[in-house]
C-alpha cells in the first residue's frame, strides 16, 4: 500500500488499529454489528458529529445495540467510540464529505448536473490519492505472466468490466470476460478451469451483487490470483482480493458513481501498455492495423500506399516501376 500521506482517508482510516477492529467485525460479526461497522468504515467524518441516536436511526438498530458494539470492539461506550474515530481522523482530510458539505451550502445555486459533476472531480481526487504505484505495478506484473486473464462485473459493473478486457486484450495472452449472455450459470462455466496460473479481476461497487462474491471465492479455492477493483475497503470484495485498487463512488443521487472506477481502469491499462518494450511495439501494431478503418484516414497516402510498398518488396518491384505503369496507363486513356 501507498504511504499514509498518499492515501485516501477511507483507506487510511481502514488501515488503522481502528479501522482493523471493524474490518475483524465486518467480517465475522452478528448482522446488526456488521452493519454498525460498514457505517463507520464509510463515514467516519459524519460520525464524529452523531449522538448515539442518530447513528442507531441510521443503522436501522437500537441505541443498546450500539453500546454493545462499542463493547465488544473494546471501548466502555459509544462517546469513547465515537472519540477514538475522531483521534483517528485527526490529520485526515476527507475530499468527498468537504464536497457534500459545501455543497448543502449552496442549495440554492447547485443543480443536479453540477452536483453529480462535482462529486466526479471529487472521487478521481480521492483515488489518486489512494492509488500506489508498487500495487499497480505488482498487479501488471500478475497480468502480464497470467495464462488466462478473467475479468468479471455483474450489472453496471459488467460494462465497466467490457472496457477493462478492451484494454487488456491486445497485451495479455487471453482474457475471457466472465458474465456475458446468459447471466449467472455461463459466468459459472466460464470459471470451471480456472486455475493457480490465471488471474481473476473482479468490479463490483454499490449495490453489489452476491453472485459476484461467490464467483469469486470460488476462483479463489482454486488458487487463482484475485485482483479486486471497488470503492472502498468496506466492501464486501476488499477482503477477497490479493491486490485490491480503490475507486471512490460517492454520488448525491445514484447507488454509485462509475467516473474513478473507469480513471482507475485507464491507469491500470496504460500501466500494462508501458510496463515493457514488447507491450509498446504491440500498442504500435494495434494502431497501424485499425488505422485504415478509422474516421479521417487518408487511404491514399496512409493504408494504400504502404501496401503498395509491401507488394513492391514482395516483388521485386519500385515505386518508380509504379509510377511508370500509372503513368502508360494514364497515356493509353488519353485519345
Amino acid at each position: 500500500m501507498a504511504g499514509a500521506g498518499s492515501r485516501s482517508p477511507e483507506v487510511a482510516f481502514a488501515a488503522s488499529a481502528l479501522g482493523a477492529a471493524l474490518r475483524a467485525v465486518l467480517a465475522d460479526g452478528s448482522a446488526s454489528h456488521k452493519t454498525i461497522a460498514d457505517y463507520l468504515l464509510r463515514h467516519q467524518v459524519r460520525v464524529t458529529a452523531l449522538g448515539i441516536e442518530e447513528l442507531a436511526d441510521a443503522c436501522k438498530v437500537s441505541t443498546a445495540t450500539i453500546s454493545r458494539f462499542a463493547r465488544e470492539i473494546g471501548f466502555n461506550n459509544f462517546a469513547a467510540l465515537r472519540g477514538a474515530v475522531a483521534q483517528a481522523l485527526q490529520s485526515v482530510l476527507q475530499p468527498v464529505e468537504k464536497l457534500r458539505n459545501s455543497i448543502a451550502r449552496r442549495q440554492d445555486a447547485s443543480t443536479p448536473a453540477g452536483d453529480s459533476l462535482a462529486y466526479a472531480g471529487a472521487n478521481i481526487g480521492a483515488t489518486a490519492m489512494a492509488l500506489a504505484a508498487d500495487d499497480v505495478a505488482a498487479i501488471v506484473k500478475k497480468l502480464t505472466r497470467a495464462k488466462v486473464v478473467y475479468v468479471l462485473g455483474f450489472g453496471l459493473s459488467s460494462h465497466l468490466a467490457g472496457i477493462l478486457a478492451d484494454h487488456l486484450q491486445p497485451f495479455c495472452q487471453h482474457v475471457v470476460v466472465v458474465a456475458g449472455h446468459g447471466g449467472t450459470e455461463v459466468a459459472a462455466g466460464h470459471l470451471t478451469n480456472i486455475t493457480a496460473r490465471d488471474v481473476l479481476v473482479v468490479l463490483s461497487f454499490p449495490r453489489y451483487t452476491l453472485d459476484v462474491i461467490r464467483l469469486t471465492n470460488f476462483a479463489r479455492d482454486h488458487g487463482a490470483c484475485i485482483v479486486s477493483i471497488t470503492d472502498a475497503p468496506a466492501s464486501p470484495l476488499a477482503a477477497l482480493g490479493e491486490h485490491v485498487l480503490y475507486a471512490e463512488s460517492s454520488h448525491p443521487i445514484l447507488p454509485s458513481s462509475a467516473t474513478a472506477a473507469v480513471a482507475v481502469i485507464e491507469a491500470l491499462a496504460v500501466s500494462l501498455m508501458a510496463s515493457n518494450k514488447a507491450n509498446v511495439a504491440k500498442a504500435a501494431r494495434l494502431t497501424e492495423a485499425i488505422s485504415a478503418y478509422l474516421y479521417g484516414a487518408d487511404p491514399a497516402a496512409g493504408g494504400t500506399k504502404k501496401r503498395r510498398v509491401a507488394v513492391a518488396r514482395r516483388t521485386g518491384r519500385t515505386d518508380n516501376n509504379n509510377n511508370n505503369n500509372d503513368n502508360n496507363d494514364n497515356n493509353d486513356n488519353n485519345p
